[in-house]
């Protein structure tokens, strides 16, 4: 686990430059699971080099796949078919991922070897009931800690079988995992979302030659299917640019360019909501890469203007969050968030989190078992604790720039995990931010 580290941070001059934000998380994870399982070599660029998807890699050679790394941000992966993976000699662990745990957890269900998948402090206070439950509905054994929480020991040599499954709650890890179990299921496996969520695993699934029909909200994949190897290009990661898009909406004079980021439609919510907001934000240099929608975003200085936040968009901004509350306490008016539940469970409560450092700051936020009401005002100098959640360290390195005294901020280690080299380009860019 990595060392406790703290930062220093505003009040901050205008933000200016053009920045490469590191590429998306979520399609690094699945590149490389997806190629691992593929029959031949294929070629990954802009893999993000965090500990996140670094942990997934690593799972990954030790269950037999040989991954090359040519340069930063490039993987060749030898992938060993759908039947290939060998047994660990130890348990398996995802450090901070959550994404990886559960999309693993799916995968490994299939297999004919016994597994364990665990992971820091963090990750094992998470809730896993929600993908070993239905896992459980298509055949697969899988034991978890008290409350349904890591680790997960995975019985191997089940046969499963396609299911329907109507989620009750929606969730792009618990489809994908159900989804990655189906490759091994005997028939259909089907997800039904009561709401629509990021499709990256479907896409890349079909990237990779697999028959698979979807549409929003909805997924059916044939159990059988082999993987043809291909080259994948992962765009700039929208989770990672939200900090940026804030920051230069509510620092005076500031503009960014943030290079090809990823718009894939089920994970850009937040930007609807921003421009909602009033924020001054444009697209450029549009195209689709490996599938995915992709553009520079323009971001200039703009007044904000308080919301209720849409629920419809919630599921495709669940990750945001940490950044809207940031946006939201320099509005105009209140802004008002709810339908978010899934925040309380996040790598921290997300929401008891935020609240607890804004009003440390000096404003009012009036929190609701699923979201919370965020009062404008003066933001002050303080210190914050993020818990160890990387998101919320990186949303409070943004609040500290329009400050009217130096923010520290806690436990900001886990920032390697999501946005390597953040401190470098917040810098930059004009962040006023440093070690403490």
């Amino acid at each position: 686990m990595s060392a406790v580290q703290n930062w220093r941070a505003g009040p901050g001059a205008a933000l200016r430059g053009t920045l490469a934000i590191p590429g998306d998380k979520s399609i690094s994870h699945r590149a490389v699971m997806l190629a691992a399982l593929a029959d031949g070599i294929s070629r990954i660029d802009g893999f993000l080099e965090g500990e996140d998807t670094r942990a997934t890699a690593a799972i990954f050679a030790t269950l037999g796949v040989r991954i090359e790394t040519p340069s930063s941000s490039q993987r060749i992966v030898h992938g060993v078919g759908v039947d290939g993976l060998r047994a660990p000699a130890g348990a398996l662990d995802c450090g901070n991922s959550g994404t990886g745990m559960r999309l693993l957890a799916g995968l490994l269900a299939g297999q004919t070897f016994d597994s364990v998948l665990t992971g820091d402090a963090s990750l094992c206070k998470r809730p896993m009931r929600r993908i070993s439950e239905p896992l459980a509905r298509m055949g697969a054994r899988i034991d978890t800690a008290a409350d349904g929480r890591p680790p997960l020991r995975i019985r191997g040599g089940q046969a499963l079988v396609g299911s329907d499954h109507g989620l009750e709650i929606a969730s792009a890890q618990v489809k994908s995992a159900l989804l990655l179990a189906g490759l091994y299921a005997a028939g259909d496996t089907v997800v039904r979302e009561p709401h629509p969520t990021r499709d990256y695993t479907e896409r890349m699934l079909s990237a990779f030659g697999v028959d698979i029909a979807f549409s929003p909200g909805h997924a059916r994949l044939r159990g059988g299917q082999r993987l043809v190897a291909t080259e994948v290009s992962v765009p700039a990661d929208f989770s990672s640019a939200a900090f940026f898009l804030i920051a230069a909406s509510i620092v005076p004079g500031s503009e960014l360019r943030l290079l090809q980021v990823g718009l894939n439609p089920r994970r850009t919510g937040l930007l609807a909501a921003l421009r909602a907001m009033g924020a001054d934000i444009h697209e450029e240099n549009a195209s689709v890469q490996g599938g995915e929608p992709v553009a520079d975003l323009v971001v200039r200085h703009a007044p904000l203007r308080g919301i209720e936040v849409p629920e419809a968009l919630v599921p495709d901004m669940i990750d945001e969050f940490p950044a809207l509350f940031i946006a939201a306490a320099f509005a105009n008016r209140p802004t008002v968030v709810r339908g978010a539940a899934e925040l309380r469970v996040k790598e921290s409560d997300r929401i008891g989190v935020m609240a607890a450092g804004l009003r440390t700051l000096g404003i009012r936020v009036d929190e609701t078992a699923d979201g919370a009401t965020i009062h404008p005002g003066a933001l002050q100098g303080g210190s914050v604790d993020s818990h160890g959640d990387h998101r919320i360290a990186m949303a409070f390195a943004v609040a500290a720039q329009v400050a009217t005294g130096q923010v520290d901020i806690l436990d900001v280690a886990n920032v390697a995990t999501s946005f390597p080299g953040f401190e470098v380009l917040a810098r930059g860019s004009g962040f006023a931010l440093e070690h403490r």
